[in-house]
This record gives structure tokens, sequence and C-alpha cells, in this order.
């Protein structure tokens, strides 16, 4: 009995045994898991963060950041340097070597030259590795303050505010950049400090030392931004009031001279109405006239000069002011300079342009070669003017400005377009076959004309832009007329406007040769026609043989 209950305590003491191995197998199986499944949400935890620093990195790089672009000078320049010292400690151990290898020799040659390629780099960065923004963080730079002493400086002060108040706003945008550049940086700078916290083997713990330093570096610039700025804004605000106060002084004095001369005016246009009234002589009034005119605008003169004499620098507001006394008493040099402003300004003709002019019943065609401040130059040409009108080219003809108010002026050359029509005629005979010859005529045209079709084509579509254009067909056109000898073929095309003749030439004997060698088609010209007729016989009033 004992050996039973013996031999059943041992077998329920291994059936115990097994369950507490089995209980164990399975709790470390489950912790094995939990570790394995805490270690994968790391994993994503991190490949999350990775995703969302490369994001921030894309929205930085599509900035396209002036900060970055300097930041990365600056490191590359720091990289230069440290490679250089590498090269230098490595031809130095190299040199002081006796004894060196066929491969040591071409390696110190190889070090050496880029040992002089790596000293020029430098010296192109030398100014980057001291600090990566000092360019940068530079307020444009306000340069001494003019005195505004005269009208003239007025435009001079208010250009000066202007361009102060830009590159303040200018500096202003670029400390924005700043601060939204700084904002990404420190998000970046947070994911990798949470990244950090999960990361147990510091695989980015580099990366994140980096990106500290350069968060630093750019927060310390942003402070430095902000204070310069403001200091920039005051210095500015006194420069506009001093600015502003010299020009309210000067736009009351010229208020003051502009009354006087007004008053100056009045006065000799009285003394020139009593001049009309009581000096009949034509000869002596218009000399009346003149002297009143000349003391008029020598009295102006006087007293803008007493007005701006305290200083040599006033010279130029008086001569600025006598010249529209000189304008009236050169009315045609004031015209002549006025047609230069309008044709330097309105741009209806340029250096270059072909224009046509008519000049006292005469019509020149040629190339400007100079436009000065009284006159425009041209080269005469060969053209078919010169050929049907002139019968002489290579003149210079001078033409004043002043010409562009009273004259007709054909330009041929405006804006882009540098292709004009041009055309021949040819007449056939009645009987001819019209229809050919418009063909004919009109594929010459074509094949030769070609290149100036493509290129009018484009030339007018950029007009459009600035011209209302109703008919923009640039293909050859085809005419035919009824002429008292004959049927009138014209062929149209565009060709050069500085070489008409050439192709003029060219299609006429193209057109020429082509015509004659069709059995139908008779070229025609004027010509005569002679019916002769035989005289008939006469008869004698009697016969020869009775007179015998």
């Amino acid at each position: 009995m004992k050996k039973i209950v013996f031999y059943l305590f041992i077998v329920s003491s291994l059936l115990f045994s097994d369950n507490v191995k089995s209980d164990a197998n399975a709790l470390k199986q489950e912790l094995e898991q939990n570790r394995l499944a805490e270690e994968d949400l790391k994993r994503e935890k991190i490949q999350s963060y990775i995703s969302e620093i490369k994001d921030i990195e894309q929205k930085i790089a599509k900035k396209d950041s002036v900060w970055m672009k300097s930041y990365a000078s600056y490191l590359t320049s720091l990289e230069v340097r440290e490679s250089l010292e590498e090269i230098k400690s490595r031809i130095e151990f190299l040199q002081k070597k006796r004894d060196k290898s066929f491969s040591e020799t071409d390696e110190l040659s190889a070090l050496i030259s880029r040992e002089k390629i790596l000293t020029s780099q430098i010296e192109k960065l030398k100014k980057k590795d001291s600090s990566p923004f000092s360019d940068l963080l530079t307020p444009p730079n306000i340069d001494e303050i003019p005195s505004i002493t005269n009208p003239f400086d007025i435009f001079a002060g208010i250009s000066l505010i202007k361009t102060l108040d830009k590159s303040f706003d200018d500096y202003l945008l670029k400390k924005e950049e700043l601060k939204q550049l700084v904002s990404l940086l420190k998000a970046q700078d947070h994911i990798y400090k949470e990244m950090g916290i999960i990361d147990e083997q510091k695989v980015h713990k580099g990366a994140a030392e980096l990106k500290t330093k350069q968060v630093e570096r750019f927060e310390s610039a942003l402070d430095t931004m902000n204070v310069t700025a403001d200091v920039y804004e005051k210095r500015l605000d006194v420069v506009n009031v001093n600015i502003n106060k010299d020009v309210e002084v000067q736009i009351f004095k010229l208020g003051k001279i502009g009354i006087t001369i007004l008053i100056v005016f009045a006065v000799f246009f009285l003394l020139k109405l009593i001049a009309k009234k009581y000096i009949t002589d034509h000869d002596r009034f218009y000399m009346a006239n003149k002297v009143i005119t000349f003391i008029n605008f020598t009295l102006i003169i006087f007293i803008l000069f007493f007005s701006y004499i305290e200083n040599v620098s006033y010279l130029v507001t008086i001569l600025g002011f006598a010249s529209a006394g000189i304008a009236i008493a050169m009315k045609d040099w004031f015209m002549s300079i006025l047609g230069w402003l309008v044709i330097v300004f309105g741009g209806s003709v340029h250096v270059g342009d072909r224009i046509r002019i008519d000049m006292d019943g005469m019509q020149y065609v040629g190339d400007v070669m100079d436009i000065s401040l009284l006159r425009m130059t041209i080269l005469e040409d060969i053209t078919l003017t010169s050929v049907m009108q002139n019968r002489r080219a290579g003149r210079i003809i001078f033409i004043p400005n002043n010409y562009v108010f009273t004259r007709m002026i054909a330009n041929y050359t405006h804006s882009s377009l540098k292709t004009v029509w041009d055309g021949v005629n040819i007449t056939i005979t009645f009987d001819s076959n019209h229809k050919k010859a418009m063909h004919i005529a009109k594929e010459i045209t074509k094949k030769f004309s070609k290149g100036y079709t493509d290129i009018t084509r484009k030339q007018l579509n950029k007009l459009r832009s600035n011209y209302s254009l109703k008919n923009t067909n640039v293909e050859p056109r085809i005419f035919s007329f009824i002429e008292p000898n004959g049927i009138s073929i014209d062929a149209w095309y565009l060709t050069n406007a500085y070489g008409t003749l050439t192709l003029r030439s060219v299609i006429s004997t193209e057109i020429i040769d082509a015509f004659l060698a069709e059995d139908d088609i008779t070229i025609a010209y004027p010509t005569q026609m002679l019916h002769l007729e035989k005289a008939a016989k006469k008869t004698p009033p009697f016969q020869t043989e009775e007179v015998l």
C-alpha cells in the first residue's frame, strides 16, 4: 500500500513539473513576441519621422532659399579647408620620404595639382568660412545724404527715398524668408529629438547633432537680423525727415520764383500788346517784338541767376531755365530737338531702319546711319525709287528731325518687321492661257519668297500685341487685269526690305523663261500690224492697138 502511494506521488510530481515548464516557455514566448512587436512599432515610428523630415527638406528645397545656398557655401568652404589640410599633410609626408615608389611619385604629383586647385577655390571662398550669412545680414548701405539746394536735387532726393525704401523692403523680405526657414528647421530638429528617444542604436545621432547646430546658427542669424532691421529703420526715418524738409524748402523757393516769372511774363505781354496797337509798320513791330522778347527772357535769366547764385553748382540750374529762352529764339532747332525726342522715345525710327522721305518733290530711300539731336543721316541705296526716278544713289542725305512733324516718312523695317511687299507685272496676249500663266507666276513667287513668307508670319504675330492687324495673309498674291494691249499678270510677294531689287530681278527672269517655254502663253508688248494689198491693174480707156 505504501509502495502504491509512493508511486502515485512520484507520478503527480512529474506531471506538475511538466506543467510548470510549459507555462514558463509560454511566458517566455509571449515576452519575446511583445519585444518584437515593440521593436517593429519603433521602426515604423522612426520611418514615419524620417518621412516627415524628407517632406520638410522638400519644402525647403522648393523655396530655393538664398540662405540655404549661403550656408551650403559655408560648409563647402570648411570641407575644402579640411581637405586641403589633409592633402598638405600627405604631401609633406611623401616629400620627406626618400625612397618613393612609382605609385607614390604619381600620387605626389596628383596631390600637388589638387592642392593648387583647392587653393584657388579657397581664394574664391575666403569670406565664406568666417560667417555663413555675413553678406545677407549686412543691411543696405546708406550713402552720404546729398543736400538739396536746387530744384533738380528734388528729384534726386525723392529718388533716393524710393531707393532706400525699396532696399529696406527687400531686407525685410529676406528676414521673413529666414523666419520661415528657421520654423522649418526647428520642426526638423524637434523630429530628430523625438526620434532620438526611441532610437536605442543612435543611428541618427550624428544627423541630429548637425541639425541642432544648423538651427542654432540660423536662429542666431535671425536674432541679429531683427536687431539690425530695427536700427536701420530708425536711420531711414531720420534720412526721410531730413530729405522731406529740404524738399519743402526748395518747393517753396521755386514757387516764389515761379510767381515772379509769371508777373514778368504778364508785364512784357502787355508791352507786346501796346506795341502791336501803336506801331503800324510791320518791320518796326517785328523788331520791337524781338527786343521785348529778348529783354523778357534776359530778365528772367537774371532772376534765376540771382536766386541760385549762392553756389557755383547752381549754374546747371540756370542753364536749364535759360534753355526755355533759347528754344523760343531758335524755333527750328527746338523743333528738331523735340522731333529727336519723339523719334527716340516714340520708337518710330531707329538706327539701321530703311526709310523713305519726301523732300521738295523728291523721294529718297536709304538706311538710317545716325540720329543726332538735330538731324537724321541716311545713306541712299540702290532701290526701285533710284532706278525709276532719281537715277542715282549712294548719297548721304541729312534730314532735320522736325520733318517728323511736317513730312511723310515711311519706315520699311519698323519694329521687328524686316520684309515688304513687292511685285512684278508681265502682260500676255488675249489669246494666251491666262489661268495657266497665273498658276506659273504663283508657283515661282512661292518658291523664291517662301523664306520671307515664314519670317513675316512670325513677325506679324509679334506685332499683334501692339497693333490691330486686319489682314495677315502673307502668301504670294496673283492678280490679272485687262490692259489695252493684253492681260497684265501682277505677282506680289514678300521680300527682304534691304534687297528688293535682287529678288525682283530673279523672279522676273524666272517668269519670263517659264512663259517662253509654254506654247499657249505669249508675252505681249506694244506692236503694230500692217495690212499690205497689191495695187489693182488699171485698164486704159482705149485700145492701144487703135493708137498704133
